[in-house]
């Protein structure tokens, strides 16, 4: 029982990463424009707010007041810290899978790996679901 559930917790994180990166690549987004620059997916701090050739920020006015302009300010950088997450995760499951390849004679170093990769799938899972969650929120906003 224990082995279907580790299979399909590995089902479900493949289809997410890989689903993920083919929707990216197969459904342009407007905010790949110019003034829309990313870095390993983590979005700038003034995503959504700026326009023009220069990319000026755009007035409060034009997302609905200043409540709302700082609504999204903080709404990026919830994103940007939850995005940073992820990739720590990602670091503790390459982590995890170290310590089980050199734990290889002990039991109870290959416990404490496979808890360490377990724990890092769920903190991924947990920012995938809250990064998702933010970008509907500040969809919402504007």
């Amino acid at each position: 029982m224990k082995r279907l559930i580790q299979n399909w917790l590995a089902a479900i994180v493949f289809v997410t990463a890989a689903g993920g990166a083919a929707m990216t690549i197969a459904i342009p987004s407007p905010s790949y424009a110019a003034c829309e620059g990313k870095i390993l997916t983590i979005p700038a701090w003034y995503n959504g707010l700026a326009d023009g050739p220069n990319c000026d920020l755009i007035s409060p006015d034009k997302v609905g007041g200043i409540s709302n302009y700082i609504w999204l300010i903080a709404l990026n950088v919830v994103e940007i810290i939850l995005q940073l997450v992820g990739y720590i995760a990602v670091g503790f499951i390459i982590f995890g899978g170290y310590k089980y390849m050199i734990s290889a004679g002990s039991p109870d170093g290959m416990v404490k790996a496979r808890k360490t990769i377990t724990n890092a799938v769920v903190g991924l899972l947990i920012s995938i679901f809250s990064v998702a969650i933010v970008n509907v929120i500040a969809g919402a906003i504007k």
